[in-house]
């Protein structure tokens, strides 16, 4: 909220005030005087002798035109004011006597005298009021004040003004909220005052605030004051300081610009009473550390564009460590008493920081980061400004919670716009990359292009459910379709020429013969294409004519449309049919997978990937490098291998119990491919998806393309076969450890006590193949529950 100067305000409106206004200290010396002179006590005593010594000087009780005469009589004055303003509390209290609604001192305490007042004797000060409104404030009080001492109405004004002013010794704002006493003014009439009817009285009611209309109603002139107002300040630096940071706080800026930083700093000196206090934020994100906005570090403009990030190691021993491990605030008195000091204690000690203050900040119990204070002062920190940080502490925790929740947009929406979705075990390298690229554009580099995404000395896991045939299936089902369509055809083009034997259609239903043979022979490429073209624009153009030939050429044409799909325009039921039950088996294999890979994920995090095709195939990559912690040990890779293992059962009991609802008959087959050596992958930023890294672990690519195709040597036997799993490797060792699995899992009833042992033809590019195959039990009915990790466990 902006402040304006109060001094300016009241000199902009002197003239328009139109009461006469009459300094006197009459009433004062009746409250002396009158009946408390007259008890049996030592106050009335007082008050004789005061009465004494007033009328020896009788020019007090007259209006006061020249207040040097308060200076000439200041014992008796004093005497008299010391029931307005009470001795023992002289010194420490904020008062004035002013010249009613003039704010224009001429009796003042020393602290008011000091902190308040101009040297001329007016009240100084900035107020959120503009001049015009100061003018129309005064209005208003003096029409409340003739109101409630000439009518008895009460208008209920009781405005709330705070006067913000410097302190002189510190530099620092203090405020003051401000009390008017009017006991001492008298309300006089100059002319007969108006009487007022009931309406009126109501109408005033609702004109509280209104001076022009209470002019109208009642007009100044007749009026005037004289006496004395009592003008009361009590300090409220503390309640003010913290609702301007409250309300500076909500907006989102307040500790993203610079100005807005400052501002705060400025409050936090007022409210810490430091002049020279600096302050800084930390944001804490993980296992980084963002340093924001600080006093010493305030020339940028974007908090997390020029955010300096670190890791929390890069905190250990220092007084912030010290903080955030104890979980309540720490007071350091002197930084250079500390006989080893870390080195972000010695950049604040060469920024002139001795003593500091740091707190965690917490937000639902969560900690998000650290507020600290420093000062050059040595000690300038103590235990009572503590219950002041308790106060500041919660807001900044809600102003850095809403920040980093911005900031987490943003890095969301860059990593969206190069990445599309992450998964989750990897989002943390891409959140990096992403703070990388902001801090590049903190020093000047525009290019928002992410650093490359590669994980080294990760071990892949490769499993395919396959439908056995799909690509034959689906021939089968698009040659099935376009022969029912071809021989609907032909029946439209018969049934016209026995209507009406016309030579084009007997040519056409020729031609639809040729198609047929053609289509029984082999579906080649474009076969599909063609038929469809040729019905569209040779046949079915002519069924709007030929129907009308006769009833039976109506009901063939319509037969032929009822057979088609309304959105194709083709008949689509084996190819229907067929995609209904591929759907239905990927969605089975896909939603099984998808409950294992949840559990799998608590029993170690590692990146997932899945494809559906006509079956669905998945990666798997496992490895420190993929852990933002680097925690990694071989046993959390043998455990998946052992559940990869346990999840092909699952699914090949699945499929199996699939086959009575599937609309054509499906197989699959499953196969599990090896590699014992780890490798590296890398993100592709133009395909927005993770493939191997370097050309030796290309071969490892190359053989997941081409495996599932894999025969038997010497038998031409398709390696993968409906109701066995087929384990694929290169290497004797890998072999081995498959050996062991296998003999747990025969111990469990998931697999059969037969394991073939084969060798592979040579794929194009790839030789050497070799392959464990084992039979599932799928009548075990414990492949109906999910993958047991105790049972996994018993394999290490």
């Amino acid at each position: 909220m902006s402040k304006h100067d109060l001094g300016a305000a009241l000199e902009a409106g002197a003239e328009a005030f139109p009461f006469v206004c009459e300094l006197s200290l009459a009433p004062l010396v009746e409250f002396w005087t009158g009946d408390l002179a007259s008890e049996r006590s030592v106050r009335a005593e007082v008050g004789r002798i005061v009465a004494r010594e007033v009328a020896k000087v009788p020019e007090l009780l007259a209006p006061i035109d020249d207040v040097w005469l308060l200076t000439r009589h200041h014992e008796l004055v004093d005497l008299l004011m010391s029931v307005v303003f009470p001795p023992v509390f002289w010194d420490q209290s904020y008062g004035a006597v002013m010249i009613p609604f003039q704010l224009r001192s001429v009796y003042t305490t020393p602290s008011f005298e000091r902190l308040l007042m101009s040297d001329g004797g007016a009240l100084k000060g900035r107020t959120p009021y503009e001049g015009g409104a100061v003018a129309d404030l005064r209005l208003v009080l003096a029409y409340s004040l003739i109101l409630r001492r000439m009518y008895d109405i009460d208008l209920g004004v009781n405005p709330l003004l705070v006067i913000t002013t410097t302190d002189p010794d510190t530099g620092l704002d203090r405020h003051f909220k401000m009390h008017f006493d009017y006991r001492f003014v008298e309300v006089l009439t100059r002319q007969p005052a108006p009487s007022l009817d009931e309406e009126t009285r109501q109408r005033l009611r609702r004109l509280a605030t209104d001076p022009t209309a209470l002019m109208k109603l009642l007009p100044p002139e007749r009026f005037a004051f004289r006496g004395f107002t009592v003008f009361h300040a009590v300090e409220v630096t503390d309640a003010e300081v913290l609702s301007s940071i409250k309300r500076d706080l909500i907006d989102k800026e307040s500790i993203i610009s610079t100005a807005h930083f400052l501002g705060l700093q400025a409050k936090l000196r007022t409210l810490f009473r430091l002049p020279n206090l600096g302050f800084g934020l930390a944001a804490i994100d993980g296992d980084q550390v963002l340093l924001l906005n600080s006093s010493g570090r305030v020339e940028h403009a974007c908090i997390f564009a020029d955010s300096v990030h670190h890791r929390k190691a890069d905190f250990i021993g220092s007084v912030y460590e010290a903080a955030v491990t104890g979980g309540r605030p720490l007071i350091v008195d002197d930084l250079g008493a500390r006989n080893s000091r870390h080195p972000v204690e010695q950049d604040l000690m060469r920024r002139n920081v001795r003593s500091v203050l740091v707190t965690p900040l917490y937000y639902q119990d969560e900690l998000i980061g650290t507020l600290g204070l420093g000062s050059p002062g040595v000690g300038d920190f103590t235990g009572a400004h503590l219950t002041k940080l308790e106060e500041v502490a919660p807001l900044f925790s809600m102003a850095v919670k809403r920040s980093m929740e911005e900031l987490e947009s943003r890095i969301q929406a860059f990593i969206k716009e190069k990445a599309t979705n992450i998964h989750p075990t990897v989002e943390w390298r891409f959140r990096r990359a992403v703070l990388k690229v902001l801090e590049r554009y903190q020093g000047g580099d525009s290019r928002l292009e992410m650093d490359e995404i590669v994980f080294d000395g990760v071990h892949p896991l490769y499993a395919l459910s396959d439908i056995r045939g799909s690509s034959t299936q689906r021939a089968l089902a698009i040659q099935a379709d376009l022969l029912t369509q071809l021989g609907l055809g032909r029946d439209v083009l018969r049934a016209a020429h026995a209507a009406r034997p016309l030579h084009a259609l007997d040519e056409l239903a020729f031609r639809v013969d040729t198609h047929v043979r053609d289509i029984e022979m082999g579906l080649r490429t474009g076969d599909e294409t063609t038929v469809i073209a040729f019905l569209r624009k040779e046949i079915e153009p002519l069924f709007d004519h030929v129907q009308g030939f006769a009833a039976a050429t109506r009901a063939a044409v319509e037969a032929y449309r009822g057979a088609l799909e309304p959105r194709l325009g083709t008949v689509y039921r084996q190819r229907r049919a067929f995609e209904e039950s591929v759907t239905l088996v990927n969605d089975t294999i896909s939603s099984y997978l998808d409950l294992e890979e949840q559990a799998a994920q608590a029993m170690f995090p590692h990146y997932f990937d899945k494809q559906k095709t006509d079956g669905v195939d998945y990666n798997i990559y496992v490895g420190a490098s993929l852990d933002e912690h680097g925690r990694f040990d071989p046993l959390y890779l043998r455990n998946l291998r052992i559940w990869q293992l346990m999840v092909a059962c699952g699914i090949a009991m699945r499929t199996e119990r699939l086959k009575p609802r599937l609309s054509l008959p499906l197989e699959t087959t499953h196969l599990v491919l090896v590699q014992h050596m780890p490798l590296s992958i890398r993100f592709r930023f133009d395909e927005k998806r993770f493939d191997v890294d370097g050309a030796y672990n290309i071969r490892y690519e190359i053989v997941k393309k081409r495996i599932d195709k894999a025969t038997v040597k010497h038998t031409g036997e398709r390696l993968t076969q409906p109701g066995k799993i087929a384990i694929a490797y290169g290497q004797p060792r890998e072999a081995a450890e498959y050996r062991d699995y296998i003999a747990y899992l025969q111990h469990l009833r998931y697999l059969g006590p037969e394991v073939e042992e084969l060798e592979l033809d040579d794929l194009q590019g790839v030789q050497g193949l070799r392959a464990l195959r084992v039979t599932v039990e799928l009548a075990n009915a414990r492949l109906e529950e999910p993958v047991s990790f105790g049972d996994v466990q018993r394999a290490r």
